[in-house]
């Protein structure tokens, strides 16, 4: 019987592929060991322990996943910085984590020299992916030395969570100081959730980038239990399709925005492509408006999967199936994980009554890194919170309603915009919105939606009216918005994160401003 993990898969099936390079190259488990043992000597030979950190600035690519497991397998801990970060933002990354190597790509020199600069990082610490100055090419890494490295013991990702309030948190985990030749419980188990067995003939697709917790570790228990891996640096709707064709895909990690796109393909464009292979894509990471998820499972079957998780750990899931019983949830706790809806004194509420979502992992901790206050915030108990807003059904199923900051309150009634986001997104003229509170007078705050037209779709009144008539008939009159605003594109990441405080501020900096 196959046995999975990276290194044991590679000792016994060393031929087979572990990965589909953005450049179409395949990499083996063989070479992909190969690449990771040599790292890691390397690391190991700079004088890095198991417990430091080390911080990643790539695009999606083989050199990266071969660096993450060559951390892995030493022991340390393992940042993956988000690339649209500007110097230094990655600065202060590199100083709290304290991290003792740095590895980044020609694509982000200017920010990598600048952070690496101001965090005061010794040029032999400094290495990257094509030609970067003051920096050592990633290959020179462990030259010549071959083998696993001396020291052998699991490290863990330690990610920084997206700073959209204050500065980013580093959630760090204690080492559990396995063998990283083994595959942790917690990560088949996770698969598992979502019936993703070892090998089995599966292939995953990943189109986000991998300094995201979810993205990075579904590619990385992928490989571990021989899951072909096919990666993408620029997500575009109909080349994936066209991968999911190629390669057989049968698994993904998705966000509501890349449905939105593939939805917005001519319907000849969609139904030219081969997606049979598909048995579970997965979505999370932002809510999902129920009309596109409606179509997707209307286009991919019951195969579309929700959760609702967190780095720091904990979460809830949703089958296709279940969620056409119960439209918006996303779903029931994990086994091992609970989740509550306290109030603002910490009491549990009632079914159906709006309040805080806390979650907890059976045996998991964590720590915001250098932030006790705000790991102290974040708790209830051993409980932990997002600051997401939603309520329990009679059933146990989550529904989620919003960000608690998110929340506007006008005329002492609580509206989430949320709700009216995945009302207005659907709109033909939509192609993406954001909707927050602004300030009023009388009412304390007023509803205000800022939307990014359709290309070739003009942003005049005749499309407000429009937009505005849409929205009235499936509304009530207090969620309706006030205003509407245009922009060109919206604040997101590539994995669909809108900084919705970068849209709001501009309204509360001056009061005065015409609303």
């Amino acid at each position: 019987m196959e046995t999975p993990g990276l290194w044991n898969i590679a000792a016994h099936e060393p031929d087979r592929v572990a990965l589909v390079d953005p450049t179409g190259a395949t990499v083996t488990y063989g070479e992909l060991v190969a690449r990771a043992d040599r790292y890691g000597r390397g690391l190991q030979a700079m004088g890095l322990r198991p417990g430091d950190a080390v911080v990643m600035l790539l695009p999606n690519s083989a050199d990266l996943v071969a660096f993450y497991f060559a951390a892995f397998e030493t022991g340390l801990y393992i940042v993956a910085v988000n690339w649209h970060l500007t110097g230094p933002e990655i600065a202060y990354i590199l100083k709290d984590s304290e991290a003792k190597g740095f590895v980044a790509g020609a694509e982000f020199a200017a920010a990598a020299r600048q952070a690496a600069d101001e965090a005061e990082l010794p040029a032999s610490a400094r290495f990257s992916v094509g030609d970067i100055e003051g920096f050592r090419p990633l290959s020179e890494l462990g030259a010549g030395e071959v083998g696993a490295p001396d020291v052998r013991t699991s490290g863990g990702p330690m990610l920084y969570t997206s700073g959209t309030t204050g500065r980013p948190k580093g959630v760090r985990r204690p080492l559990t100081g396995a063998d990283p030749y083994d595959v942790p419980l917690a990560s088949s188990g996770f698969f598992a959730l979502f019936g993703l067995k070892p090998f089995d003939d599966h292939v995953h697709i990943c189109g986000s980038p991998l300094y995201h917790t979810a993205v990075l570790n579904f590619v990385a228990i992928s490989i571990q239990l021989g899951h072909k891996v096919v990666l993408m640096d620029r997500w575009e709707p109909e080349e994936m399709l066209r991968l999911i064709q190629e390669h057989r895909v049968t698994h993904s990690h998705m966000v509501p925005t890349q449905f939105h796109r593939l939805l917005a393909l001519p319907e000849d464009v969609r139904s030219s492509y081969d997606v049979s292979s598909l048995r579970n894509m997965i979505h999370g990471a932002a809510p999902c408006p129920l009309e596109i998820k409606r179509r997707m499972l209307d286009w991919w079957g019951p195969v579309v999967t929700e959760y609702y998780a967190a780095t720091e750990g904990g979460g809830t899931m949703i089958s296709g199936g279940q969620w056409l019983s119960k439209p918006g949830s996303v779903g029931l706790p994990w086994p091992n994980s609970v989740v509550k809806v306290l109030g603002d004194d910490g009491a549990e509420l009632p079914v159906g009554e709006r309040g805080q979502v806390y979650m907890r992992m059976g045996g998991s901790s964590f720590e915001y890194h250098h932030a006790p206050e705000k790991t102290r915030e974040a708790r209830v108990g051993d409980l932990f919170t997002l600051g997401d807003i939603g309520y329990l059904d009679e059933d146990g199923y989550l529904f989620l309603c919003d960000r608690k900051s998110d929340m506007i309150i006008s005329g002492g009634v609580n509206i989430y915009p949320a709700e009216i986001e995945g009302e207005l997104v659907v709109h033909p003229g939509v192609e993406d919105v954001a909707v927050f509170g602004v300030p009023h007078e009388d009412w304390g705050e007023e509803i205000k939606a800022v939307v990014q037209p359709v290309d070739g779709v003009v942003a005049d009144d005749a499309l407000t009216a429009d937009i505005m008539a849409f929205a009235a008939e499936r509304l009530a009159k207090f969620k309706l918005p006030k205003s509407i605003d245009y922009v060109a594109a919206l604040p997101r990441d590539p994995n669909g994160k809108l900084y919705k405080r970068k849209l709001r501020d501009p309204y509360w900096q001056s009061r005065t401003t015409a609303i």
